[in-house]
C-alpha cells in the first residue's frame, strides 16, 4: 500500500470514528428517561439519573426569576409524601398553574432537585354559561358598590396581555369599550388565547382588578 492510499485511509478512520462519536453522544444525551414517582424521587437514590416524574403543582409555590421557573409537585394519590422541588429553565405555558399535573423531564441532582428540561402540563377545557354573566362595563359600572361580592362576567381575552402565572396580572378581559385586569394563578385551557371568549367567576377589587377564582370558556 504506497503513501496516499495510507493517507487516505487514515483520513477516513477518522471520519468514521467522530461519527461515531457523535452518534454515542446523542443516543446517550437522549436516552429514555425512568418513571418515577414524586415519594421515590424524595427518598433519593436517583442523582445523576434521568428521570420523569408526575404530580400536581403545590399551590403557590412557584416563581419566576429570569427565564427560570421553580415549583414543587405533590403526588394526589399519595399527598402524605415530601413534595419534590422542580427547577425547569424555560418559560412557562398559559396551562401552568396551581394544582395543574405537570409531566416534568429532567435530571436529579445531588440535592434532590429536578433540573428539569422538558415540562409538559395540560388544565382540561372548562366551559360555563354567560347568561347570567355581567359585562365588564356593566361590572365597573356598580364602582365600590360591588366589590367583594362574588360574581360572574363574561368578555374576551385583550390581545397580547396574556402571561403565565405567578407573573402578576394574568391578562385583560375586554368587552371592546371596557377593560379589567384579571389576576388568576390557576391554570389555563389552551383553548385561552388572544380574542377568546371567557366566563370569570370571582370578585372585583378595590383597585379595579377582578380576582378571579375559576377562568372557564363560553359553552
Amino acid at each position: 500500500m504506497n503513501a496516499k492510499m495510507k493517507r487516505r485511509l487514515v483520513a477516513v478512520s477518522g471520519i468514521i470514528i467522530v461519527v461515531l462519536v457523535l452518534v454515542l453522544a446523542f443516543v446517550g444525551g437522549n436516552s429514555a428517561a425512568t418513571s418515577i414517582t414524586v415519594a421515590q424521587a424524595a427518598e433519593g437514590g436517583f442523582s445523576g439519573q434521568k428521570v420523569q416524574v408526575s404530580g400536581n403543582v403545590v399551590e403557590n409555590s412557584f416563581s419566576t426569576q429570569g427565564n427560570t421557573l421553580t415549583f414543587q409537585i405533590y403526588d394526589p394519590e399519595n399527598e402524605g409524601a415530601s413534595p419534590l422541588k422542580v427547577v425547569y429553565e424555560g418559560a412557562a405555558s398559559s396551562t401552568f398553574g396551581n394544582d395543574v399535573t405537570a409531566i416534568c423531564t429532567g435530571h436529579m441532582g445531588d440535592d434532590g432537585v429536578l433540573s428539569c428540561s422538558e415540562l409538559v402540563t395540560k388544565c382540561p377545557s372548562k366551559y360555563e354559561n354567560a347568561t347570567d354573566a355581567l359585562e365588564v362595563g356593566q361590572l365597573l359600572g356598580y364602582g365600590s358598590d360591588i366589590v367583594g361580592t362574588m360574581v360572574k362576567v363574561t368578555g374576551t381575552v385583550a390581545p397580547d396581555t396574556l402571561k403565565p402565572a405567578g407573573q402578576g396580572q394574568r391578562f385583560v378581559l375586554t368587552d371592546g369599550e371596557n377593560e379589567m385586569g384579571v389576576m388568576f394563578d390557576g391554570a389555563l385551557s389552551d383553548e385561552v388565547t388572544d380574542g377568546t371568549v371567557v366566563v370569570l367567576t370571582g370578585s372585583l377589587s378595590d383597585d379595579g382588578t377582578f380576582d378571579a377564582t375559576e377562568v372557564a370558556l363560553e359553552g
